[in-house]
């Protein structure tokens, strides 16, 4: 009998907890050939989620928790869920019903047919203009810019095969981007298409700053464009540098006018300050994710392991 694993990382979503047990319930007792596990990760939660957790895991020794010592972060919590998994698909999703347990027997549907990796794919998503209109900028920059094929308008409502699960654990950076390493590991996937709803309790745990984070360690993750961004700006300012010399020694030869040389040397030397402190900042960038990955910090910490 297959065995599906399914995460779930929390983060101060107390009020969702028992709604989300009792919808995946409803949907995981009509397999009978499948046998399941629901894995909570509570990720440093200051609300009661992890006395929420409890309740249901004594309830049910099917449902297996951890809690972290501290919050760590949503793709940490992810990770942490994937290490301990021992199904044969994985089913990854949050907590605040935004990702429908309704899909996931047409997502085990189709990884019987034969997909390593099923996508729950947005068509609909009832968030703000702003953040519609940059996750759309961000998918398409990203789109371009790196070197594994990232599909657009999906998060982290996904299924994978253990055998994908099995390379994703081999990766050991701790910066994480788990779109795109799962998109890195290749191996078959499809889609299921769905309409995102609203989330109907508490407050999201992704704020701006999470998100940017998370943006930046896609593209610094997947691509070189940074670094080759900081070629593009030093080409353009030599070549702005070489025209206005010209012009500049064009108009002195033929026209006779004398421009005053420091006005120039102080414009130029201020665009290569400005140039300085990019590369500065880019090859930091780097450099501290390099520090980081070299300090071989565990990536969470385990307070608690409830069922396993």
């Amino acid at each position: 009998m297959a065995k599906l694993s399914i995460i779930l990382p929390i983060y101060n979503e107390e009020k969702n907890i028992p709604i989300i047990y009792e919808e995946l319930c409803k949907v995981l007792k009509n397999f009978t050939d499948i046998s399941y596990e629901i894995i909570f990760v509570n990720d440093g939660s200051r609300d009661n989620s992890w006395h929420s957790i409890l309740t249901i895991t004594n309830q049910n020794p099917l449902i297996k928790a951890l809690t972290f010592s501290r919050n760590f972060g949503h793709q940490i919590a992810l990770s942490a869920g994937y290490d301990h998994a021992t199904g044969d698909a994985i089913i990854t999703m949050d907590a605040d019903l935004q990702d429908p347990p309704d899909l996931i027997p047409s997502m085990l549907e189709s990884w019987k047919n034969g997909a390593h990796i099923v996508y729950a794919r947005r068509i609909d998503r009832q968030d703000t203009f702003l953040k519609r209109i940059t996750a759309q900028l961000y998918y398409k920059f990203l789109g371009t810019i790196s070197d594994v094929i990232i599909p657009r308008n999906v998060g982290d409502f996904r299924l994978i095969d253990k055998q994908v699960l099995a390379y994703i654990k081999q990766c050991k950076e701790t910066s994480r981007y788990l779109r795109g390493m799962v998109a890195w590991a290749g191996f078959k996937h499809s889609f299921v298409d769905f309409k995102r709803p609203n989330r109907q309790l508490g407050a999201t745990g992704y704020t701006w700053s999470k998100m940017v984070k998370l943006a930046f360690d896609g593209v610094t993750g997947f691509s070189l464009f940074p670094l080759k961004l900081a070629a593009f700006i030093g080409v353009f300012v030599v070549v702005t540098g070489t025209l206005m010399f010209m012009y500049i020694t064009w108009d002195a030869i033929f026209n006779k006018i004398t421009y005053p040389l420091f006005k120039w040397l102080v414009t130029i030397i201020y665009i290569f300050m400005g140039v300085q402190f990019l590369l500065l900042w880019i090859i930091g960038e780097y450099i501290g994710r390099i520090f980081e990955q070299q300090k071989g910090r565990p990536l969470y910490i385990i307070e608690k392991k409830i069922n396993f």
